[in-house]
């Protein structure tokens, strides 16, 4: 039943995910990205927050300042900030695709730091769903969009999130994750907008797009780390690619994106090799 649990709840998480990815896009396009993320961050923190204190738990836990979760909000920064520039400046479809590369990092790093065994084969298994990734980005190639980079290191963010999810403290609940895990978007919003050239008051009309992605965000955010502390890695982790079918679909609908045979290929070979090397995991 944790398992079943588990696999519903990612797949809800990456529905969430794809539609604040469409949101977040659309806010990119008329505000600073930096704006984009802080705004982000802080509707994210507030909505956590008053969730927290509604179950009567704390704001804060001194488990928060343990190397763990501070590790874990360096990456979330990381992966937010590589990701939200990626969708911003690349389609929706490209991104999403390359993102589904995270299990196999994550699958890595699991044998890297937690000791877990990986044999000769699921390590081929991760090779091949990295040349996928290559395929998509066509480095030397007359397709290649050096802002797509920007997405790698999103997943590589992302996957480092995923581990120390998995590793979080029990007293911390996930509503308190979730605080910890939006407050660290508002820095990492400023620090673009200090690169990048300030803020404006954004008109009423432009925050909607950015409500829509707190609003889902927030509930893909709390799926997630449900779905991570609930079921088993192996069993819970291929249904992260179920995001890719929804970022297509919306990508197609709302942006009027094409994704081109590389793209189509690249992911294919990563969500081939993925769920392979989870089901020889497993086995």
């Amino acid at each position: 039943m944790d398992n079943m649990r588990g696999a519903v709840l990612m797949t809800v998480a990456m529905a969430l995910f794809a539609v604040e990815d469409m949101f977040v896009k659309s806010a990119a396009s008329a505000l600073p990205v930096g704006e984009v993320l802080a705004l982000f961050g802080l509707g994210g923190t507030i909505a956590f927050a008053v969730l927290t204190l509604r179950e009567g738990q704390k704001l804060w836990h001194p488990a928060v300042a343990s190397p763990l979760l501070l590790t874990k909000a360096g990456f979330e920064m990381a992966g937010r900030l590589g990701y939200t520039i990626g969708i911003a400046l690349t389609p929706l479809s490209n991104a999403s695709a390359i993102l589904q590369a995270t299990p196999l990092v994550v699958v890595a790093g699991a044998a890297l730091f937690f000791r877990e065994k990986v044999g000769p084969r699921r390590w081929t298994a991760i090779a091949i769903g990295f040349l996928g990734v290559l395929v998509i980005l066509r480095p030397g190639l007359e397709g290649f969009v050096p802002a797509a980079l920007w997405t790698v290191l999103g997943l590589l963010g992302f996957a480092g999130r995923d581990l120390a999810t998995r590793a979080a403290p029990k007293v911390l609940s996930n509503l308190q994750l979730g605080i910890y895990g939006f407050a660290v978007l508002i820095p990492t919003g400023l620090i673009i907008l200090a690169f990048t050239g300030g803020a404006r008051v954004p008109a009423a009309v432009e925050l909607l797009p950015v409500a829509g992605a707190t609003v889902f965000g927030v509930a893909a955010y709390w799926s997630l780390t449900a779905a991570m502390r609930v079921g088993e890695v192996s069993v819970v982790t291929p249904f992260r690619y179920t995001r890719l079918i929804f970022a297509l679909f919306l990508g197609v609908l709302v942006f009027g994106e094409r994704p081109d045979a590389a793209t189509l290929m690249g992911a294919g070979l990563i969500i081939a090799s993925g769920v392979y090397t989870l089901w020889r995991g497993r086995k």
